[in-house]
């Protein structure tokens, strides 16, 4: 497990997967689109796309309790905060402030 901690192994269409978008340092769910050897096509949550080594994705691994960073309401701002609830490309967020909100994957992120 170790070994493949950093690399998404064996990913294949169709499966999520985390990619570091641009080399940003965060993670950000996405779908495989396409595979060619080493390199494949993630679209991401929020309709943005990436051709990127395989070595730059991780499998998808958010659940509940997940601390995540999410653009609140859409506003622009990111937050910290602990997904509750996880239904497809639905995400149930509790802030570390207080506030909560269900929202998109393709508005959250993490380190």
């Amino acid at each position: 497990m170790l070994a493949t901690a950093g690399m998404a192994s064996a990913q294949t269409t169709g499966d999520w997967v985390l990619g570091n978008y641009k080399g940003s340092g965060y993670w950000f769910a996405g779908v495989i689109e396409k595979v060619d050897g080493d390199t494949i096509t993630v679209r991401y949550d929020d309709n943005e796309r990436e051709t990127t080594s395989l070595s730059k994705v991780r499998p998808y691994d958010w659940m509940i309790g997940t601390k995540v960073e999410c653009n609140f309401k859409g506003a622009g701002e990111w937050y910290k905060g602990t997904i509750t609830s996880l239904a497809g490309e639905k995400v149930g967020i509790a802030y570390d402030d207080g506030d909560k909100e269900t929202t998109k994957t393709g508005r959250c992120r993490t380190k």
